[in-house]
């Protein structure tokens, strides 16, 4: 994705940007992942800073940021709020709320660890109706794909197990709870004052309130956890206790072979997933 900063951007959008901010004292650009064109601190005179972000044509990156103007409301006091959205020329520009904190950390014995159960339970306590289910986003097989296209990922596993277990997901995923789906540590921000703030909300959807703390036991293992002592701190901490073990694992083995899938870009946190969906499967149930 082609990057900008201020003084590339189209004439058009930097005036459409200075009618929105206001008067401008300096702007910051930031490098934020791969899903935006333009991405920038504005520090104004007299009021407070402004988060920018601006992707540039239709895409699902686009997608994605007006997913995120349009939660609204909805996570209010979790994620930073939405001061203005503009759709100008070819491009979408969401003006945020800044929030100068740190990314959170997540390795055993971090003292983050128990705020940011605390801000996953608040966004599980959140009703979501209007948005698109979870289950709904979950019809895809990944394992038989996987056996077909490459089998040395799938190995000596029984993929008729996989497949069996990945067909049960949507289903027993399903809820009415708002869930981000992509929680990880640098999702949170944490300010020196204040509520930690969740950020990044492009993949939203409703489900069972058990389905983010489950994402969150798959990163925990990634920063250095356990895979009981994650699923420990899930179970006492958060809603992942409401789910069953059939449930957990049907999601555990599911997001194993979404992941193990789309490996050309996530190949660390797939062989995370699938070690941890193999723990899952040797367990009694």
């Amino acid at each position: 994705m082609k990057k900008y900063g201020w003084d590339e951007l189209p004439e058009p959008v930097r005036e459409a940007l200075r009618n929105r901010v206001g008067d401008i004292d300096r702007v910051g650009e930031i490098e934020v992942g791969q899903s935006s064109n333009f991405a920038a601190v504005f520090y104004r005179d007299g009021a407070a800073p402004l988060f920018v972000k601006g992707v540039e044509g239709v895409s699902p990156a686009m997608r994605w940021l007006r997913n995120e103007a349009e939660l609204g409301t909805l996570v209010s006091g979790i994620a930073p709020a939405v001061h203005f959205a503009a759709d100008i020329e070819d491009w979408l520009l969401v003006g945020f709320e800044y929030v100068d904190g740190r990314r959170a950390r997540l390795q055993p014995g971090s003292s983050d660890l128990t705020r940011v159960a605390e801000t996953v339970n608040r966004i599980g306590d959140i009703k979501a109706p209007g948005l698109k289910p979870l289950e709904q986003r979950w019809k895809s097989a990944w394992w038989p794909k996987l056996a077909q296209e490459r089998p040395e990922i799938v190995g000596d596993w029984d993929i008729d197990e996989l497949t069996a277990w990945e067909q049960k997901a949507p289903e027993l995923t399903a809820g009415h709870s708002l869930l981000h789906t992509d929680l990880h540590a640098d999702q949170f921000l944490v300010p020196a004052t204040g509520d930690i703030r969740a950020i990044d909300w492009g993949w939203p959807a409703q489900g069972a309130a058990w389905v983010d703390p489950a994402f969150m036991v798959i990163r925990l293992i990634g920063d250095g956890h356990q895979a009981m002592d994650a699923e420990t701190w899930a179970k006492t901490s958060t809603r992942w206790s409401e789910a069953t073990e059939e449930e957990v694992t049907a999601f555990a083995v599911y997001v194993a072979g979404l992941w193990s899938y789309k490996a050309a870009t996530t190949t660390r946190l797939a062989q995370i997933a699938r070690d941890y969906a193999g723990w899952r499967l040797r367990r009694p149930l």
